[in-house]
């Protein structure tokens, strides 16, 4: 069976013959883009049986537009648009025509959220912002638990709709794993899984912000989050940073002068910079907090590769106020495209978060969910995250070798201490949009730091994200960038 779905055309019995109506009806629909040339037909009997017409009537209407070179017929897998459309008859059809219009008819509110996203593509290698290779994802093992989830909750009929916070074993099995890992004690009423910590995040701006509340986050941020605290009209305020991550003093000196509602901090690796924001700056944050009444939302991405000592434990851990909204993922342990995130909060908060999630989504997936709380019970993500982790040291390792080799006149940086990325400053004057330029038409792409900073002001530093690219990829795009330095100072 060629076609999957079956292919409607509207004819009226009364405006004329009939086998000239399904000629003209398949025509416009050619012309107008729905049958593509290549695109399968029904064959004669199926199509009589759709319109209810007699089988001689469709082959006299195919007959037709075989001659007039509108559709082909291959003996032995049967009728299809032809790739090589006649031109006479060909008319520009009107836009309203012609699919979904160009434009919506009406208004849309506000602007959309400014958020560059940089996507692999063919023929490019990409630093990205720090994600996994998903090359390296225990495949046997996901499929496997996949299989008996769906097996098991389809004989129990567990497939529908559930609670918004997640299942109970994935939050036990989550919360599990914090405890031992990150030193974080929460029950089960103050857990609610999200599609992704960006939903996380969407969800936490949804419930404590209001328009007009002052939201502060780092001078260089993660877009994604800036903006969904912008989507709830909140004022968006920056604090500087240094060596040692977000200024407290400054967020201090704020705290004096407005109404601070909520801080939004990646205290572990400090996005984009990867520095790591010590003890006394966290106590001191949440004292802040404490002080002036604001929440800390502590998104913790990357929080399991950490390379060179135990890692820190998150602000999560240490707080006993209520002030804390933790944000964490399983995308990086796994693969982006696994949708699991949560939120760690008091229940008060967690009520709320679920309830905006079944405005949003309803629930989650508990097919997955219980596919990762199985490989979280049996140990197999734990063991993944050991094997990945001596992989990326590695890589990480090589990329710092790589740019001290090969840019160092250009660029300066500090190994990082963890996460999937390295964030390099340019030592000269550099033109950061036509390094952009001359790194695309050499086949290498990279995140410039202007576009985490709030107003996209232009800083000479790249971020350059090492995990998902293999030893071979790493050298090659090392030398595709600095060809393209050499075009872009030259």
């Amino acid at each position: 069976m060629l076609r999957t779905w079956d292919l409607n055309i509207v004819i009226q019995r009364e405006g004329g013959p009939v086998a000239r109506q399904i000629v003209q009806a398949i025509v416009y629909e050619i012309r107008r883009g729905r049958l593509m040339p290549g695109a399968p037909l029904p064959g004669s009997r199926e199509m009589a049986k759709a319109l209810g017409v007699n089988r001689k009537t469709v082959i006299l209407a195919y007959e037709e537009l075989y001659a007039q070179g509108w559709l082909k017929s291959e003996k032995t897998r049967g009728t299809f648009v032809s790739s090589e459309l006649p031109e006479k008859g060909i008319e520009t059809l009107k836009p309203a025509d012609s699919g979904i219009a160009s434009a919506l008819g009406v208004r849309l509110a506000g602007s959309g959220p400014d958020v560059q996203c940089l996507y692999s593509e063919d023929g490019y290698l990409t630093f990205d912002d720090g994600a996994p290779d998903t090359r390296l994802v225990p495949v046997a093992e996901l499929a496997a638990a996949w299989r008996k989830a769906l097996l098991y909750a389809s004989q129990r009929n567990r497939l529908g709709y559930g609670d918004p916070r997640g299942t109970k074993r994935i939050r036990h099995e989550i919360l599990g794993m914090l405890s031992s890992e990150r030193g974080i004690t929460a029950g089960e009423d103050n857990i609610c899984i999200v599609r992704g910590s960006q939903m996380g995040i969407y969800v936490a701006a949804r419930v404590l912000v209001r328009p007009g509340d002052c939201v502060v986050i780092e001078a260089l941020s993660y877009p994604p989050a800036r903006e969904a605290f912008r989507a709830a009209g909140a004022e968006i305020v920056a604090v500087g940073l240094d060596g040692d991550g977000l200024k407290v003093d400054e967020l201090e000196k704020l705290c004096y002068r407005k109404r601070v509602r909520a801080v939004y901090v990646t205290p572990h690796h400090q996005f984009p910079t990867t520095v790591l924001l010590p003890a006394a700056r966290r106590m001191r944050m949440l004292a802040l907090a404490e002080q002036f009444n604001f929440a800390i939302i502590e998104d913790d991405y990357s929080h399991e590769f950490h390379f060179t000592h135990r890692p820190m434990l998150p602000l999560a851990s240490f707080d006993r106020r209520g002030k804390v909204i933790y944000v964490g993922s399983m995308s990086k342990l796994l693969t982006p495209s696994l949708r699991i995130g949560y939120l760690i909060a008091p229940s008060q908060f967690i009520d709320r978060a679920a309830a905006e999630v079944t405005i949003i989504d309803r629930q989650g997936d508990p097919a997955t969910e219980a596919a990762i709380a199985d490989l979280l019970a049996s140990g197999v993500i734990h063991s993944h995250t050991k094997k990945v982790m001596k992989i990326y040291a590695e890589r990480r390792d090589l990329l710092a070798s790589l740019l001290a080799s090969q840019l160092d006149e250009w660029i300066s940086f500090q190994l990082p201490v963890g996460g999937l990325a390295l964030w390099a400053a340019c030592k000269v004057d550099i033109d950061m949009d036509a390094l952009q330029a001359a790194a695309d038409r050499e086949g290498v792409r990279f995140l410039p730091a202007g576009q985490f900073s709030l107003k996209n002001r232009s800083y000479p530093a790249l971020r350059l994200g090492f995990g998902s690219l293999n030893a071979e990829e790493l050298k090659d795009a090392v030398a595709r960038l600095r060809r393209a330095f050499l075009a872009t100072i030259q």
